[in-house]
């Protein structure tokens, strides 16, 4: 969403895996519209040899910092979400993104996946999301509403369109991400009395080191986009795009909702 500067002025926005993927270009984004951004992750440096995420942030003039952040970690994610609260009085979005996919570069059956596979994935995707879910929502609850912003507070859950479709191979991961699915829906009928919305995002195939080791066979990467009605493999920025949406006014009348940002990808009934 460019060209709608001041979109998010004046909001404190916390986002979960910032240092690489969707989480650097929502973070990026949000800094572009006029949040003060707080990147956490586990370290600040991407897997990319580009600086991080919150430097990159200051250096465009934008207010950032870094807080080293386990999503697994329940102790960590309160601490992120009070030191957040006592540095800048507020929280007032959440983006809870930090997501690992093993079987993105080794994909298995689910009579051969291995459990530690399926408890690693289980761990950073839903209870990483839940966690921030539970904290972050604490937080809102806690302060006042500012009477310029559209809501009590903003939670956005990073699911997959795995969350609603099945992909062989990815049976840890699509069941991680068909939990986040409901767990928003939870979320958002636990916290809409209280003007607090929680939402979720599903993108399809995007490019992000995630999915790297399947574009970087030309013929596959081929094939992923005939698969998509749009042709194409989406962007992280078209991602950031809607969790700027879902932080923003524009979303004033939208909670629960799980939205695709797929390219078409699960809309569509393919005969071959």
């Amino acid at each position: 969403m460019t060209g709608v500067p001041g979109l998010l002025a004046g909001k404190i926005s916390i986002v979960t895996g910032a240092s690489s993927g969707l989480g650097r270009a929502i973070a990026l984004a949000f800094h572009k519209h006029g949040a003060t951004v707080v990147c956490a992750d586990r370290d600040a440096s991407s897997k990319v040899p580009q600086q991080p995420t919150h430097e990159l942030i200051q250096a465009g003039a934008g207010q950032s910092i870094f807080v080293p952040t386990d999503v697994t970690n329940a102790s960590n994610v309160k601490d992120l979400v009070q030191t957040v609260a006592d540095k800048f009085g507020r929280v007032d979005v959440m983006v809870n993104n930090a997501g690992v996919a093993p079987e993105a570069s080794n994909p298995c059956p689910v009579n051969n996946t291995a459990e530690e596979v399926f408890d690693l994935t289980w761990q950073v995707n839903v209870r990483g999301v839940f966690l921030g879910c539970k904290y972050a929502g604490a937080q809102m609850l806690r302060q006042p509403m500012i009477a310029s912003h559209h809501s009590a507070g903003s939670i956005i859950n990073l699911s997959s369109v795995l969350g609603l479709v099945g992909l062989s191979g990815t049976p840890a991961y699509a069941a991680s991400k068909g939990a986040v699915l409901s767990l928003t829906r939870t979320v958002a009928m636990d916290y809409a009395p209280h003007g607090i919305h929680c939402n979720s995002i599903l993108p399809g195939f995007t490019r992000t080191p995630m999915i790297s080791s399947m574009t970087e066979d030309s013929e596959f990467e081929n094939t992923l986009k005939e698969c998509h009605p749009l042709q194409r493999i989406g962007d992280p920025e078209e991602i950031a795009d809607a969790a700027v949406f879902l932080a923003s006014r524009y979303s004033k009348g939208i909670t629960g909702v799980n939205l695709s940002v797929d390219g078409g990808l699960h809309a569509q009934l393919r005969l071959k």
